[in-house]
Parts: structure tokens; C-alpha cells; sequence
């Protein structure tokens, strides 16, 4: 078994929520190019199916317990059917939501988080976590700019999807008390794969080359992805890590400029220096109490 807390500290763990939340943000652009001409079911079995075989042969190479004997078994088997929740809500509501009003709706999440980190894993939220969590949305809601209130049934869909991810985040801190990573991401996958594939009568297309390598690809994205996540919730509180999920707007104006040839406003510029400056403050400010707790332990 693996403790939930390392050496690392709270640093290593906002890098590696870091790379993971840019590997999400691909994953994102991924799937908007995939859902033009797939199910989005389909498409998530076989991210899930990628996650799955990657996971599954480490797994058993290292030899990991198996987490279905866990006492954490029922927490894996609930974030698996919130995250399912929370991805169809989501892409299905990027249907009928623009992007400004999606991104606006969905990046409540962070601020669920550290709610939730509060009631369910006992965290206690300091001032800076505050401060950088509310500077980030602001800078959210700069560069998104919605032009006039959404449709209530999609707005609404990805305000619950929000909420579901904001809760199975806080479940990975709590089953990374005692579960490898790898373990994590097999069960979770593995569950959710499943439910995808109950939808095939009903949805399933083959896919062409180019569609077969996006998917995989898509899979593999999302493996290094979670790997990196996971390990960053097991460095770092949650509460810590809630700002950090605001890096992947900037890294969406990024993806959409290298492949769409997406030019951002000046608002969307404003709005990412505030959601990296928020990020900084959440560096510095973990910095100075992790320099006060050395300080301390020496006297």
C-alpha cells in the first residue's frame, strides 16, 4: 500500500496536477473533433479501453493488490459512476452551449472542491487557497465572456457535471490514502468502460482510420493524463490542488490556436495572466508554509 502523503509536498504535487490538467485540455480538443462524428459513449469506451490495458499489465507486472478487496471498493465504484456522469452531462451539453458559456458554467468545479475538502476530507482552507481559487474563476469569467445567459437544461447538465468531477476529485485523495495510482486508474476505467459498452446496440459506428487513431490516441492521452493527476492529489491536499484545474483554459487557448488556428480575444489574454497569476499565489503561498512547518519543527 502507498500512503496518501510523500517527502514531495505540496509543490510536487501542483506540477504534476499541472501536466495532467494540460494533458486533459488535449484530450478535451480531442473529443470536440470526435463527437462531430461519434457517439459520445463510444468514444469514452475507448479511452477507458486504452487506460484499461495500460493500467491492467502494470498492475499485475508490479503487483499490486487488487482494490476490488479494498475497504475503498464502494468510494472507486462511486467515483467511477460520477465521473461517468459528469463526462456525458459535459460533452453532451458542449452541443448546445457555446464555449464561452460552457467554460464559465463548468469551472465551478475547483470552488466545489475545496467546499467539499472541507466537510469530507476534514482540510482546513487557509486565506491564500481562498484568495487564488476566487482570482482564477475571476479570470475565468474575463475570458470567457459570455454574451447572454445559456439554455437552462445545458447549463444546467454542465453545472451538475461540475459538481460530479468536483466530488470525484475529492474521492482520489481519499482512496490515494491507501491505493496505488495504477490500481485506482484500472478499477475506475474498467468500470466505466463497461458502462459505456451497455449503449452499443443502440450507438456504436466503426470508426475509419482516422477515427481509430484519434481514439487511441485519445486513450493514451487521457492515461498519462490521470497517471499524473493521481499522483498529484497524493502529494497535495485538494483543496490545494483546486486552483491548480484553472491552467487548463490557458492550455485550451493554446491547443485551439495550434489546431483550429483560434485567435483569442484581448479579454481571453486578460483572463489567463489572472488564472496563471492565481497559480503563482497558490506556489508562493504553499512556499511560506511549508518554510513556516520546517521553521517550526526545528524548535
Amino acid at each position: 500500500m502507498i500512503s496518501g502523503t510523500t517527502e514531495k509536498g505540496p509543490i510536487a504535487g501542483i506540477a504534476l496536477a499541472c501536466a495532467g490538467y494540460a494533458c486533459f485540455a488535449l484530450q478535451d480538443a480531442m473529443v470536440k473533433w470526435l463527437v462531430a462524428s461519434y457517439e459520445v459513449p463510444e468514444i469514452l469506451f475507448m479511452r477507458s479501453l486504452v487506460i484499461v490495458v495500460v493500467a491492467g499489465v502494470l498492475v499485475r507486472y508490479r503487483r499490486h493488490p487488487s482494490i476490488f478487496q479494498s475497504p475503498y471498493r464502494g468510494t472507486v465504484v462511486l467515483r467511477a459512476a460520477l465521473m461517468l456522469i459528469a463526462w456525458l452531462l459535459f460533452y453532451n451539453a458542449a452541443r448546445h452551449l457555446g464555449l464561452a458559456e460552457l467554460t464559465t458554467l463548468y469551472f465551478s468545479a475547483p470552488i466545489i472542491v475545496m467546499v467539499l475538502s472541507i466537510f469530507i476530507l476534514k482540510e482546513k482552507i487557509g486565506a491564500g487557497r481562498w484568495i487564488a481559487c476566487i482570482v482564477g474563476f475571476i479570470g475565468v469569467m474575463i475570458a470567457a465572456n459570455p454574451s447572454h445567459s445559456p439554455n437552462l437544461l445545458p447549463a444546467l447538465m454542465c453545472v451538475v457535471a461540475g459538481f460530479c468531477w468536483a466530488w470525484s476529485t475529492i474521492l482520489i485523495r481519499l482512496v490515494s490514502r491507501s491505493e496505488t495510482t495504477l490500481t485506482q486508474m484500472y478499477a475506475t476505467s474498467l468500470l466505466f468502460g463497461l458502462a459505456c459498452a451497455l449503449s452499443f446496440p443502440w450507438i456504436w459506428k466503426t470508426p475509419d482510420a482516422s477515427g481509430w487513431a484519434l481514439m487511441l490516441g485519445l486513450g493514451v492521452i487521457a492515461t498519462i493524463g490521470q497517471f499524473l493527476l493521481y499522483e498529484g492529489f497524493r502529494h497535495a491536499p485538494a483543496s490545494t490542488l483546486a486552483p491548480i484545474e484553472y491552467s487548463g483554459l490557458v492550455w485550451a487557448f493554446v491547443y485551439g490556436y495550434l489546431i483550429w488556428a483560434e485567435i483569442p480575444a484581448a479579454n481571453v489574454f486578460i483572463g489567463a495572466l489572472l488564472i496563471i497569476a492565481s497559480s503563482l499565489l497558490l506556489v508562493l503561498w504553499e512556499r511560506r508554509l511549508e518554510g513556516a512547518r520546517k521553521k517550526s519543527a526545528q524548535y
